[in-house]
């Protein structure tokens, strides 16, 4: 497929956005990107195991936002979904719909994944490299130039060991032009300061001080970064040319 093919397709699903997204128009969707038809009577009953979750009462799924995140999941599972010139702004213009917020030019790899994107703050120039797993529960808030690398994990609740019942939530905040690198797992409350480096398989409990680099399980602060003199958009967080 040339490039004017993979722009007069996302046009039109750009197009179907803007107006309110049913099932029926759900199910051109799934035609123009080549996914397998699907009958109305059976997206009419879509559940996102999300919606089992208690934090649905409090921000329940309306049609449109079920069918949002349905797609995005569902969009990986298509060849479309590995063909880069379509991939990457088909993602970002679901997110631009679904998210809480979401700035510009994000990049969202394959097989990235959350729970309620209504509680995901993205900034500008965002990249989620594959197979990251965010738990927004308690919200997430990721600022300008921040990376997110393979397998991260980002949680924000827990559970009493009294009761499994009983949860707690805390937002965590990634500053901007940090990056968290392969396999590091960032648990509830913690913030990540402006230009802060987390190491691979790093295990997040605390803070973590701006232009700081941390690594082990539990994460510690190993050095400053080694930005020589650089700060914001010297530090070239460009992730794909």
């Amino acid at each position: 497929m040339s490039a004017a093919v993979f722009e007069k397709k996302l046009a039109q699903i750009e197009a179907i956005f803007k107006n309110t997204l049913d099932t029926e128009s759900f199910r051109t969707v799934l035609e123009i990107i080549g996914a397998p038809a699907m009958e109305k009577d059976v997206l009419d009953n879509v559940m996102l195991y999300n919606e089992t979750l208690p934090k649905a009462q409090e921000f329940p799924f309306t049609t449109e936002k079920r069918l949002l995140h349905f797609l995005w999941d569902l969009f990986d599972k298509v060849p479309l979904s590995l063909i880069v010139p379509f991939s990457m702004p088909l993602r970002r213009l679901i997110a631009h719909h679904l998210f809480g917020s979401c700035g510009a030019a994000l990049v969202a790899e394959e097989n990235v994944r959350f729970n309620f994107a209504a509680l995901l703050d993205f900034g500008d120039n965002v990249f989620l490299n594959r197979g990251v797993f965010i738990d927004s529960k308690g919200g997430v808030e990721l600022g300008d130039n921040v990376a997110l690398a393979e397998d991260v994990r980002i949680f924000t609740h827990g559970h009493s060991e009294a009761s499994h019942l009983e949860r707690t939530y805390a937002k965590v905040v990634v500053k901007p032009y940090a990056k968290i690198y392969s396999g590091a797992t960032i648990l509830p409350g913690v913030v990540i300061g402006e230009e802060a480096i987390v190491g691979s398989g790093a295990m997040v409990t605390k803070d973590v001080p701006p232009n700081m680099v941390v690594a082990g399980i539990p994460a510690k602060p190993v050095r400053e970064r080694r930005s020589e003199g650089r700060h914001g958009d010297a530090l070239d967080h460009v992730w794909l040319f």
